[in-house]
């Protein structure tokens, strides 16, 4: 295939740049540079069937000389503080920039994939979420343009299917981690590795008692692919069915990195997701995917990556995010020493 992938400079994107490569195909890799990094895409520069086009998704129509099987839109600031640092950017790649991605599949009779969010449950009050689930979402909180973005990016792809017949697939993916993540993108998985490898404290929000579902990047990718091939529509939940609580995350990091750093605590930021973990069912039985990879065994590959990269890890420790949200009524958020990570 010849598959343009939007956003491919991101953590994702890359991963899924690298993979398709791999296995024959040629990448159009279209990204702002926004969040996304030149790095993650030196691997591939000089590599036949490889092309980058550093491009705003949501500033006009695309244009992509030659045949396009495939678009798979990843484009959009994906962690809490790079949303809350962009929410117009962020409202854009996913309205019109979605739009664009849609018309630049549908011009070529191109299979379209919308790699969608969990954060469209919101702070769910059905657990685990399956698909039909329709979310509780507070559309005017501090979270609302990742949130709201990637909604409206569903409902315009699903209006494209119903009016135009296109060929669409929209995945939802859950809390993702990996080789390539930026050491200072605020992520709580990024966050405590830095905080762990620097020695500093790992931030927890609450009591640590809240939730997620991390699910390695090796294995997203490979349902991402299994996606992309496929006729489904969706919207498929993609992530990892094992939920651990925060405070479980952290001791896994200390337990993995042979930190000694202490934990503490900080209120809860508003509309943060006391649970989240996503019900698989329909994507193991319509693509048969499901991940492989335990959390020990990811957080170890994780951590090896960034132990290999200490400038970086160093420099990340003082502009790690913190709570770049408006707190609960009544909540002190107090100053920390390290600045605490966000929930994603």
């Amino acid at each position: 295939m010849r598959v343009v992938v939007l956003g491919g400079a991101g953590f994702l994107g890359s991963h899924l740049c690298g993979t398709l490569l791999a296995a024959g195909d040629e990448v159009v890799c279209i990204d702002n540079l926004s969040t996304g990094r030149r790095t993650n895409t030196t691997p591939f520069l000089g590599r036949p069937g490889f092309e980058f086009v550093h491009a705003d998704i949501a500033a006009g129509p695309l244009c992509v000389r030659g045949a396009v099987d495939a678009v798979a839109n990843l484009a959009s600031p994906a962690s809490p503080p790079d949303y809350h640092r962009m929410p117009l950017e962020t409202l854009a790649a996913g309205s019109r920039g979605t739009e664009h991605a849609l018309q630049l599949a549908a011009q070529h009779g191109a299979r379209f994939l919308l790699a969608s969010t969990s954060e469209v449950y919101g702070d769910p009050d059905v657990h685990p979420q399956p698909e039909d689930y329709w979310g509780n979402v507070n559309s005017v909180g501090p979270r609302s343009v990742y949130d709201e973005a990637k909604r409206y990016a569903e409902a315009v792809t699903m209006a494209y299917r119903r009016q135009f017949g296109d060929d669409v697939g929209i995945v939802r993916i859950f809390n993702t981690y990996g080789p390539g993540m930026r050491p200072e993108d605020g992520r709580v998985v990024t966050s405590f590795i830095t905080q762990a490898l620097n020695g500093d404290p790992l931030t927890i929000y609450g009591d640590g008692s809240q939730t997620r579902s991390f699910c390695y990047v090796d294995d997203l990718v490979r349902g991402l692919v299994a996606m992309l091939t496929s006729t489904e529509t969706g919207p498929l939940n993609l992530g990892n069915p094992v939920e651990w609580t925060v405070l479980e995350l952290a001791r896994i990091v200390l337990e993995v990195t042979g930190s000694t750093s202490p934990l503490e605590f900080h209120p809860l930021p508003q509309d943060d997701p006391t649970r989240r973990r996503p019900d698989i069912g329909r994507a193991r039985r319509l693509l048969g995917w499901q991940p492989e990879i335990s959390a020990h065994e990811g957080l170890r590959r994780t951590v090896e990556w960034f132990r290999a990269r200490p400038a970086e890890v160093a420099a990340a420790a003082p502009s790690v995010a913190g709570p770049q949200v408006e707190p609960r009524p009544g909540a002190r958020i107090p100053s920390p020493r390290r600045s605490a990570p966000v929930l994603s």
